[in-house]
């Protein structure tokens, strides 16, 4: 073989050739691979998306679609299912539902709420917790890991008790009858500033019934069970499920729930309504669900005469202010003014337990999902 220099430079610039062809071959396969890659990861979280902190409302409703983003969409995908209840309205409360302790329960065996305690719901919420740590993480699930294995010595004592949630109790959480407004202060101060807007929707949805018979109410509200007296809500999210009619005719309430920050908006804890109980009237002493939240009422039209007791410690509402407190202690309210003061009405709203980790929270959020 002859060599020569040009017979090599002929060699480097076919080799350098087929270097260059090389590289842009294997940039194409690994360019490729990625967005294969970058799909699937897309498919996946499609298929198994975990539960948002914090449900996305869209300000208002255009036309005939759903309000909100996540509960949006939560609801559409719910839509004509037995969890789904427009309580209250011209013709009856709702099919399958009953009242007790003034609370409206579906007697379906999905729901948290109406399921006794016992071993069968221990079971759930575990096998609801092996599955969101499998899928995401079990960092940080300490005391919900703890909560869900000891559900039974926490909820089937018979013992009296000053607190004892009826579903879910989460070890290790500082408890106390009433909260300081400082514990969620950006949301009590927005509900405060949002006062004149939220009563006069109140004011543009509320009519006096004439009686307690259903038939007799406005349309979305509800009557609850009591020993005396009317109590009537008009709910816009109930355990965890958006009420779109409801929705629709309040867009500006709608909107002040979106913004707040630590609203439960995707789990069966999370509820917010207008809450009316007239002259006379007194709601049973009972437990609420949970204490991983804390319930916020915001006054809208307090008389005198009323009263709210938790854990044996009363507070009176007032006008334009919140009040904080856990529900998950033994609590009732009673309004013992005279009938030309006129009801007593609050915006009622569930905030989370300050706390609760944002990784417990989204953990709840998965466990506790409308319909689970």
């Amino acid at each position: 073989m002859e060599w020569s220099l040009e017979r090599m430079r002929e060699w480097v610039a076919g080799g350098m050739q087929s270097v260059r062809e090389c590289e842009s071959s294997a940039l194409g396969t690994a360019l490729c691979l990625a967005l294969l890659f970058i799909w699937y990861c897309y498919r996946v979280g499609c298929e198994h998306s975990a539960p948002s902190l914090h449900g996305g409302f869209s300000p208002e409703p255009r036309g005939g679609a759903v309000p909100g983003g996540v509960l949006a969409s939560d609801l559409s995908a719910r839509r004509g299912s037995s969890n789904l209840r427009q309580v209250g309205g011209v013709g009856g409360s709702g099919v399958g539902e009953e009242e007790l302790n003034g609370f409206a329960y579906c007697q379906s065996p999905e729901c948290f709420r109406c399921t006794k305690p016992g071993e069968g719901l221990n079971q759930r919420l575990y096998h609801s917790l092996q599955e969101y740590a499998k899928r995401y993480t079990w960092a940080g699930m300490g005391r919900v890991h703890k909560g869900v294995r000891e559900q039974g010595r926490y909820l089937l004592c018979s013992r009296p008790s000053i607190q004892k949630p009826e579903v879910f109790f989460l070890p290790d959480l500082p408890s106390a009858p009433f909260f300081s407004r400082e514990a969620q202060k950006h949301d009590v101060e927005l509900l405060e500033r949002s006062f004149p807007a939220l009563l006069a929707e109140f004011e543009s949805v509320y009519r006096l019934p004439s009686s307690r018979t259903s038939s007799s109410l406005p349309l979305g509200w509800k009557a609850n069970s009591t020993p005396r007296g009317q109590w009537w809500t008009f709910y816009l999210v109930n355990q965890g499920t958006p009420m779109v009619l409801n929705a629709r005719r309040c867009p500006r309430t709608w909107r002040v729930l979106g913004q707040l920050r630590t609203f439960i908006a995707n789990n069966v804890f999370g509820n917010a309504c207008f809450s009316v109980l007239s002259p006379g009237a007194t709601i049973t002493e009972h437990y609420g669900p949970t204490n991983v939240r804390l319930r916020c009422h915001l006054g809208l039209k307090v008389p005198s005469g009323c009263e709210l007791v938790v854990g044996g410690e009363p507070q009176c509402w007032s006008e334009g202010s919140c009040l904080l407190f856990d529900d998950s202690f033994l609590h009732t309210a009673f309004h013992d003014g005279s009938p030309e003061d006129g009801p007593r009405v609050v915006f009622m709203v569930d905030l989370w337990h300050p706390n609760v980790a944002a990784a417990e929270r989204q953990a709840l959020d998965y466990i506790f999902t409308p319909g689970r």
